[in-house]
């Protein structure tokens, strides 16, 4: 069995979207370890807050499996795709490490973990001894050099129940 995290994120219905999501990947691949979501500025566009979080579980399938599994996902969260990269949307499910596999495509390790703190920072609350796949840093010590903590809110919102 291989170690999956996807990072999870949503400012349209959010608590409805990350609740969905939640569930359909429980239903998909049994125990699930959730991060805390968070709440944080949209970024890149003017829009609503988000909410974030980090999925993680375990599983025998591939990465397209997997994101053959989250388009699903998509689909039953209505979500519309855009030709702009920065936009509100119900749901948004990226694989974010796949075991310690490097791949062009699916690109794996993803960008967004060196590049968001609202992915950073969840990720390495759940796995934070986790070695990147390029770099060798841990979750931990990628989080830690990034400088946006007082713009993440944590808030408590049930995603299984």
């Amino acid at each position: 069995m291989i170690e999956a995290y996807l990072s999870a994120g949503s400012n349209i219905t959010p608590e409805k979207n990350l609740k969905l999501a939640c569930m359909q990947l429980a239903k998909h691949y049994g125990d699930l370890e959730l991060s805390p979501v968070y709440r944080n500025p949209a970024e890149g566009f003017l829009g609503d807050e988000f909410l974030n979080m980090v999925i993680g579980f375990k599983t025998d399938e591939s990465p397209e499996q997997i994101i053959e599994r989250i388009e699903l996902i998509h689909k039953q969260a209505r979500r519309q795709r855009t030709k702009d990269k920065f936009s509100s949307r119900t749901l948004d499910l990226d694989l974010l490490l796949y075991g310690n596999e490097i791949r062009r495509n699916p690109k794996i390790p993803h960008q967004d973990i060196e590049n968001y703190g609202f992915v950073a920072k969840p990720l390495s609350q759940i796995a934070p001894k986790y070695k990147h796949p390029i770099t060798g840093k841990t979750m931990l010590e990628i989080w830690e050099g990034f400088e946006v903590a007082c713009s993440m809110q944590e808030i408590s919102i049930g995603l299984l129940d």
